[in-house]
């Protein structure tokens, strides 16, 4: 199962140039179930392919379940706490192998602009984990900066939902008084999600088609 996700997510580079228009999702999709909606999100191989492998990687393993939002900043970004940190379930050692890898600074021409995924780190490029912001508007100042990967597909209700809740301030992060918690994460395809629908409507069809035979036959030949 792992290997056939991955493959999913094999892209061809095409030139440098390209990246400053809207990059391709691919088909996975991730969903994080939160006490205030859900969130879905596509990923962006073509832009930084070892980040996405990562966070699939995290996700695939259930290392965002129990995490939270522990930043909501109205206008600017709602951003998930380090898994090892911010979980409130232990993690196994699998999921703590995955959780400790630093991720090289995948940066890009991609712009930072509302619903993008960008990768928090320290002051060193390289030192992203697995907290990451979704962006909860432009904010030019980050391009360039922090690797994106990705942007949200469905939530937007949600992200306006976590934009109206009571903050407080501690230094430089603007933070939720409540706790915003992803209870759980779960992936699908859409390929493979439109197979199966056209599969369905195909059967649906062939047994129509067979209901029709049967009563041309039974009227032509009694």
């Amino acid at each position: 199962m792992k290997i056939l996700w991955w493959v999913s997510l094999v892209f061809v580079i095409t030139n440098v140039g390209a990246l400053a228009e809207e990059p391709q999702l691919n088909s996975p999709r991730v969903v994080f179930q939160t006490n205030y909606g859900d969130i879905e999100f596509g990923f962006y191989p073509s832009v930084a392919p070892k980040t996405v492998y990562h966070i699939f990687e995290l996700v695939r393993l259930g290392c965002y379940n129990t995490n939270h939002f522990f930043r909501v900043d109205r206008g600017f970004v709602a951003q998930v706490a380090d898994v090892a940190s911010g979980r409130s379930a232990p993690m196994n050692e699998e999921q703590r192998k995955e959780a400790e890898k630093t991720i090289v600074g995948e940066l890009s021409d991609v712009k930072h602009v509302r619903g993008i995924l960008s990768m928090g780190r320290y002051s060193d490029p390289d030192s992203a984990q697995s907290s990451f912001s979704i962006l909860l508007g432009d904010a030019p100042h980050l391009d360039g900066q922090y690797a994106i990967f990705g942007k949200v597909t469905k939530g937007d209700e949600t992200l306006r939902k976590l934009e109206e809740l009571p903050t407080r301030r501690e230094g430089i992060f603007v933070m939720p008084v409540e706790r915003v918690t992803i209870f759980s994460s779960y992936y699908y395809d859409t390929v493979l999600e439109s197979c199966e629908r056209e599969r369905g409507i195909l059967k649906r069809r062939l047994a129509a088609s067979a209901v029709e035979i049967e009563r041309q036959r039974m009227k032509c030949f009694p």
